[in-house]
Order: C-alpha cells, then sequence, then structure tokens
C-alpha cells in the first residue's frame, strides 16, 4: 500500500497554493447552504428524489426542483470518509487517498489518437485502451489508472462497459471509470467480482471509482443519479466531478463559480449518504472557465489553475477526499 507524501506539510518537498482565507472558505461555504436550500437543485428521476425525500429533502415533484436544508448538506459532510484506500488487482498497488495527500493519475477519456505504428491520426479503439492500461500499469508515477480513450468502435450504447473491462484485464492498479449509467455500474460490478471472487470482496478492496457528472448549472441528470446510488449500494466509491464552465455555465468570477461547483458537487454527496450512509465518495472538480473568444473550455489556463487550487482548499475543509482534473 501507498500513502504519498501530504500537499503543504512541513516539508522540504511539499507545495501548497491557498487562494481564499479561511474567512473567505466559509462564506462560499454558507453561500453554497443557501443556493442548495433556496435555489435548489434540478434532480431528473423519480428514484433520487424519493431518497432526497425520505432524507428529509423538500422536493417538488412538478419542477423536479429538490431544496436541502443545510443540516443535511453539513451531516453528509460528516458521514462520508475522510481516507479512503483504493484497491489494486495487486495489493501492493493499493493507494491511500485522504484530504492533502497527493497521487497521479493519467488523463481521460480521449477519442482519438497517433497511431504508434503509421503515425495516422484516428478514433481510439478498445485495443488501443488495453495497450495504453498496461503502459500506464508500468509506470511507477501513476497511482491511478483513468480510462485514457474510448472505445470508439464498440456500440455507443456499452462503450463504457467494454472500457471497463479492457482497463480491469489490463490493469493491476486502482481504476477510475466513467460508466454510462446505472446499468453499466452493475454490470461492471460483475466483472469485478468475478476478479475478486464476490459482492463482499468488491465492498471490502473496492477496485474502481464510479465516476459522474452532474450538468451545470445545478442539474444531477438521470445518469448522475443512478450511478451515485448504484455505487453508494455496492460499497464502491463514487466521485462526483462537476465540470462548470467560469463565464458560460457558471458565474464568470472565482468565488461565484466555486459557490456553484460545489452546490453541485454536496448534493451529489448528499445523495450518496442518503443511500448509505457512509459510503465512499469523491470531491471531483474538471471546472475550468469557458475561453469566451471560442466558446470551448480553457485548460491549461491560468483560471484553471485557480479553480482548482480553491477545490483543493474546499475539499481539505471538508475533510474529503479530492480528485481534480486538468494541470
Amino acid at each position: 500500500m501507498k500513502r504519498n507524501l501530504s500537499a503543504g506539510g512541513r516539508r522540504s518537498g511539499g507545495l501548497s497554493v491557498d487562494v481564499f482565507t479561511e474567512s473567505e472558505l466559509q462564506d462560499i461555504h454558507l453561500a453554497t447552504l443557501e443556493v442548495l436550500e433556496r435555489t435548489g437543485v434540478w434532480v431528473e428521476i423519480d428514484e433520487a428524489r424519493d431518497i432526497f425525500a425520505g432524507g428529509g429533502c423538500v422536493v417538488d415533484p412538478d419542477t423536479r426542483i429538490v431544496r436541502i436544508p443545510p443540516h443535511l448538506v453539513e451531516d453528509a459532510i460528516r458521514s462520508a470518509p475522510a481516507s479512503i484506500t483504493l484497491c489494486g488487482r495487486d495489493p501492493k498497488n493499493d493507494i491511500v487517498i485522504e484530504a492533502g495527500r497527493v497521487g497521479f493519475s493519467n488523463f481521460g477519456e480521449g477519442v482519438m489518437v497517433i497511431d504508434p505504428y503509421d503515425g495516422e491520426l484516428r478514433a481510439s479503439t478498445k485495443q488501443d485502451l488495453a495497450d495504453i492500461a498496461r503502459l500506464c500499469d508500468a509506470l511507477p508515477a501513476v497511482d491511478v489508472f483513468e480510462i485514457a480513450v474510448g472505445a470508439g468502435d464498440m456500440p455507443p450504447a456499452t462503450a463504457s462497459i467494454h472500457n471497463h473491462e479492457a482497463a480491469i484485464v489490463n490493469q493491476t492498479k486502482p481504476i477510475s471509470g466513467g460508466p454510462l449509467d446505472g446499468r453499466a455500474v452493475k454490470i461492471s460490478l460483475k466483472m469485478l467480482e468475478a476478479v475478486q471472487g464476490s459482492p463482499e470482496a468488491v465492498r471490502e478492496r473496492p477496485m474502481m471509482i464510479m465516476g459522474t457528472c452532474p450538468v451545470s448549472p445545478l442539474k444531477l441528470v438521470k445518469d448522475c443519479c443512478e450511478i451515485v446510488i448504484e455505487a453508494a449500494r455496492a460499497g464502491v466509491p463514487s466521485c462526483v466531478l462537476s465540470m462548470a464552465m467560469a463565464g458560460g455555465s457558471s458565474p464568470v468570477t472565482l468565488a461565484g463559480t466555486l459557490v456553484t461547483h460545489n452546490a453541485e458537487v454536496l448534493a451529489g454527496i448528499v445523495l450518496a449518504q442518503l443511500t448509505e450512509r457512509g459510503s465512499k465518495v469523491l470531491y471531483g472538480s474538471s471546472t475550468t472557465a469557458m475561453d469566451l473568444r471560442l466558446a470551448a473550455a480553457s485548460v491549461g489556463s491560468p483560471e484553471l489553475a485557480l479553480i482548482s487550487a480553491g477545490v483543493a482548499q474546499l475539499a481539505r475543509q471538508y475533510r474529503l477526499p479530492s480528485y481534480i482534473a486538468g494541470a
């Protein structure tokens, strides 16, 4: 098992960037609670709305708006584990994920590759994913394998399942998956059970994170709800990862974007904790600024660095493991 160094610890190799003061973080938190209680989030499916209602939220069945009281948000934060051990098929690749401790994964999910043999730019295939998985498995700097490219040669309805199969077969490290919906989660869990022996073994040693994204602004759509619910019931980690774009689907200001980002992620975490208290969740972010000239996500920009640093501060404040995309 690996327990990587903490960012910002009092060591010669540590680095920490604090974008906000404690007071400013508290302001963002209080604004988030106000958004969740007064504006609410749009929740697409009946099952998720029923879970929210059963937990004490105010649900409008006509508009599908769910308003979450502040005490439920803060209780969900407290009940989520502060530390998660992600397990590999080889136990030597297990890694502890917790606030402040830094690990790395490759980026994903690409849809094109440059063929290593003829240099042609083409759509990625399941075999490409298998090959990249074996490469990342051999790279010591990669702690968790992210689905690097998509199986573009497989039917879209089942492509995420093929992605997971290629990763499970070719990886001995923990896997960050991206299921299409709740059905894909169930099938992927069956594959893990075939490797690990039983549902109990999968719960005891989770080898895969089930990643999902709310739709900005403030929507928990069908697939997002299903993935969070099924992962919580199975006892495997889910990563609720907002992909807001400041100036597009979220406010243009740093603090404003972090409020809506925070509301989306915390709404997903509340759903997970109301489904099964103590379920494993990661606070995720691929939020960045929108390039106002091209109307595209500005990845690699200074704005992304500031947003990501702010997200890491929020996750540390909540004592939640975080998963932050981009560089």
